[in-house]
């Protein structure tokens, strides 16, 4: 055979394993679309346009991107690697924003953190991701610091406030030293198939799990809620839920910025703070759980403030309240809502309930979004008929890859190749899932998620406690409100203060049982069972 056939042969058998391996080949580069690439082609689209303004300071696109480019290679030169953790405690800012995407352009993973956790529970994150490197700000260097000592990592940097003060820790000033001019970074290795951030959510049980998202599993999700939630380069965002929250961060920052809109960061909803900025900015879009939504329609401010310019609002966590949909409308005339319902691990957005639907279908999750395949099913796997409760199944290139160095968790979590989202839920004819329960006893109150088992672990610590069981009650402001139910010892007293007092000093203030109720007996089936459908019922009525 001639020497030139074998090679044609050769190279044949080499192109076609590059078409079978993803990523491979010369056309990966050009085609690679990361959260950094996406940043940078909407500043090519938009250079001028402003893209994120926080208190007096504002970026442009193009000098946002230039202060990602410095970022990212100031964290490769100090020995950041494509794949290393990079943990985050911090309030919403600007530095939030830019250290976000330039730990994408480095090709490390991004480790959020929630600032409202205690120190010992940063250190549990800490010591299961196992960054690199730690940036805190001022609000939070304490904890940080703390946790960091615990786990034994000595690279923490103070942003917005200077040097965290304690020998043996990297002392950065007000960030300075990853904004100083350095080399340009040659372009990494990293694909949309790259692990970009680690965010970690609270199931069942009593530690949180961190849920692996690439790039493209983002990005994906980006699409989804461009179309389905109409976001546009007109839109003016007020973002101040906070960042650490795959929602803020990824249904509406993120999707914001890829299509050129222009982004204000707060770092609280707080009517006094949201509510006058709305006005003078101009904002068109905030996203708030319906929590937020009632504290802005009970401040002062709100008839003093206009908010004609406000046209898209967003809510999720839970369902709103139709009298308070009924008055936000008649309040707001040009307001229209969505409500968006997903969780961590899809990235978040699975489903949208729109404007025209709110009144007509309160109450529901909607439907899929975009690019999200759902079911509800049974034990089995078949699909419940409409009106029957099953169980929120999906199928989607926006889900995570499992859960960080948990393998039985995420085996668990795709049985039957399909995601189970732990959450039940009926249908109905025209397809609009409604949930109605949580096989995980997750409690949603004020937009945070609170685990009912780390609570109760935590009140079964106290001695005199015989049985406990923690669920989440309706609430005016809270939507839902944590709830603990307490069998005592006999012959043993504690008071409801006590409780209270106990758990404040080792849980998140969000995570602090805001009732205790004393009771004989918890409701149980008779295999033992622990009823907590039916608790709830007794303790809602109870407030009532």
């Amino acid at each position: 055979m001639p020497a030139n056939t074998l090679e044609y042969g050769a190279n044949q058998s080499r192109a076609r394993d590059e078409c079978l391996v993803p990523g491979s080949g010369v056309a990966a580069a050009p085609r690679r679309q990361t959260l950094a690439d996406m940043l940078y082609r909407t500043a090519h689209r938009f250079p001028q346009k402003m893209a994120i303004t926080y208190g007096e300071k504002s970026w442009t696109y193009s000098a946002l991107v230039a202060l990602v480019d410095r970022i990212a290679a100031n964290l490769a030169a100090d020995g950041i690697c494509p794949g290393d953790r990079v943990a985050l405690l911090s309030r919403n800012s600007h530095w939030f924003v830019a250290l976000r995407f330039a730990v994408a352009r480095c090709g490390a993973v991004l480790v959020p953190i929630n600032f409202m956790l205690t120190s010992d529970e940063v250190a549990f994150i800490l010591s299961n991701c196992e960054p690199t490197i730690l940036f805190v700000d001022h609000h939070c260097a304490a904890a940080g610091r703390s946790a960091a000592m615990q786990v034994g990592l000595d690279r923490v940097i103070a942003m917005q406030g200077g040097p965290l003060g304690r020998d043996g820790y990297r002392e950065a000033g007000d960030f300075s030293a990853f904004l100083v001019d350095a080399p340009a970074m040659p372009d990494t290795t990293i694909s949309a198939s790259s692990l970009a951030q680690i965010i970690y959510t609270s199931g069942t049980e009593s530690r949180p799990k961190g849920a692996m998202l690439t790039h493209d599993s983002v990005l994906w999700q980006y699409q989804s809620c461009v179309i389905d939630c109409e976001w546009t380069d007109r839109a003016v965002v007020l973002n101040a839920l906070p960042l650490f929250h795959c929602a803020q961060l990824d249904a509406f920052l993120g999707p914001a910025l890829q299509v050129g809109a222009s982004n204000i960061i707060v770092d609280s909803p707080a009517p006094d703070i949201v509510l006058p900025l709305m006005a003078a900015r101009g904002v068109t879009s905030f996203f708030a759980p319906p929590t937020v939504w009632i504290s802005l329609l009970r401040s002062p401010l709100f008839d003093a403030c206009d908010l004609s310019r406000l046209t898209h609002g967003y809510y999720g966590a839970s369902i709103m309240p139709v009298e308070i949909l009924k008055e936000l409308r008649s309040r707001v005339p040009g307001l229209r809502l969505w409500n968006c319902y997903g969780q961590t691990e899809i990235a978040p957005v699975a489903a949208v309930l729109r404007p025209e639907d709110q009144e007509r279908k309160a109450g529901s999750a909607g439907k899929p979004v975009l690019h999200v395949e759902t079911r509800v099913v049974d034990e089995a796997m078949a699909d419940v008929v409409p009106g029957e409760v099953g169980e929120i199944v999906h199928r989607s290139p926006q889900l995570f890859n499992g859960y960080w160095r948990d393998p039985a968790r995420t085996q668990e979590a795709f049985a039957g190749g399909w995601f189970h989202s732990g959450d039940l839920a009926t249908t109905d004819a025209e397809g609009f899932i409604t949930v109605v329960d949580r096989k995980k006893d997750m409690i949603k109150s004020g937009g945070e998620n609170v685990s009912s088992r780390e609570v109760e672990e935590v009140i079964y610590q106290l001695g005199e406690v015989s049985e406990v069981a923690v669920v989440g009650i309706p609430h005016d402001r809270w939507i839902e409100m944590v709830c603990a139910a307490i069998v005592l010892k006999q012959g043993s007293t504690l008071s409801a203060a006590d409780v209270i007092a106990f758990c404040r000093s080792r849980l998140a203030t969000f995570k602090v049982p805001k009732k205790v109720c004393f009771v004989d007996s918890l409701p149980k089936n008779a295999s033992g069972k622990l009823l907590k459908r039916d608790l709830r019922i007794q303790l809602s009525d109870a407030a009532s």
